[in-house]
């Protein structure tokens, strides 16, 4: 580089700039300048925070609950942690694809900050910085488990959403693949069914004819043989394999808007609480406190009246009977077998 010049990260760069992507040399030239620098920051702004107008209609378009009810408690002015990750994928199958995966979390009552995340990474650069309240009057920061817990139950569903187009793709390859080989060995196997039943309309069959169909029997049993080897090869080569890499966390102290609410599913009553983010004007989605998905509207089980999604409410796989996967993540609670269509787990 000469002493004075320009890195372009964008899709359009600046006159006489040098671009910087994912796959060049210098993301690695620059993370050995950096060093262990910018990879966390904490940071509390200060932001003006007047209360929002017409909160039942906030509530109204930002809250979906498909089987209870709730009301409005109070709105009042507070302070909260909201942690925000950003994460490198690459999958790896028949085709290569990467990409940057970011993700925020309340840290007050886990709720996803889907919608705002663009916003609230820019805001300590735009932002006056602010001297946060005291720790007792902020969230406590997660404990290493519960943000390995909540990241085991998200990121498989989240990274199965960025790579949708990339899986259908896929998997119509795959498809043509597998009907290209059945097709291809079908073939082989109805030469060779017309082979033996010509041999046996001959009547009684002779040596030679004997010989013939004894062959025409093996032939049959290695192309079933190979037909399957094929088919096992196709799997390996479109298996895919995901691998995570950590990129940079922002800690975000600020003030919101607290909307506390009264739950009630049926004789049982729950407060909990959403927050009205003054920056990007906007209530937080309510969290599936099993797998965070990204989906809107939320059901209410009876036993801790958990707010989860309807995947997470969904009837067993082996009783058909519904029951919240936030109580009983392992087993049904009325048959006690697994259920196949639980949220998956990363391995690592």
């Amino acid at each position: 580089l000469s002493e004075w010049s320009q890195l372009g990260f964008g899709a359009e760069l600046p006159p006489k700039a040098v671009r910087v992507g994912l796959e060049s040399d210098w993301i690695e030239r620059l993370a050995g300048v950096l060093s262990d620098r910018g990879l966390v920051l904490r940071r509390a702004i200060e932001v003006e925070n007047p209360p929002p107008h017409h909160p039942a209609r906030i509530l109204q378009h930002g809250l979906e609950l498909l089987n209870a009810t709730y009301r409005v408690e109070a709105v009042s002015p507070v302070w909260t942690r909201f942690l925000l990750l950003s994460l490198r994928y690459t999958a790896l199958s028949d085709e290569k694809r990467d990409g940057i995966l970011q993700l925020g979390f309340n840290l007050s009552n886990g709720a996803t900050l889907n919608g705002m995340l663009e916003d609230l990474w820019a805001s300590p650069f735009s932002k006056p910085q602010a001297t946060p309240p005291p720790e007792t009057a902020l969230p406590p920061r997660w404990t290493a488990e519960r943000l390995r817990w909540v990241l085991n139950r998200t990121l498989s569903l989240r990274i199965r959403h960025a790579l949708g187009p990339f899986l259908r793709s896929m998997q119509r390859r795959r498809e043509r693949d597998l009907d290209r080989l059945y097709n291809y060995y079908n073939d082989l196997r109805r030469e060779s069914l017309q082979q033996l039943a010509a041999i046996q309309k001959q009547g009684k069959p002779s040596d030679r004819q004997q010989a013939e169909s004894a062959r025409e029997t093996l032939r049959l049993e290695a192309i079933k043989r190979e037909y399957h080897a094929k088919v096992n090869d196709l799997h390996q080569k479109y298996a895919m394999k995901v691998t995570l890499e950590w990129i940079q966390s922002l800690e975000l102290t600020m003030p919101v808007q607290r909307f506390v609410l009264l739950i009630k599913r049926r004789k049982g009553e729950r407060r909990f609480h959403l927050d009205w983010n003054p920056i990007a004007r906007h209530l937080e989605q309510a969290p599936c406190e099993y797998s965070y998905a990204l989906d809107h509207p939320r059901m209410v089980c009876d036993e801790a009246l958990h707010l989860v999604s309807p995947t997470a409410h969904a009837p067993c796989t082996h009783c058909e009977k519904p029951y919240c996967r936030a109580c009983h993540p392992e087993t049904c609670p009325r048959c006690g077998r697994k259920d196949p269509a639980a949220t998956p787990i990363l391995a690592s």
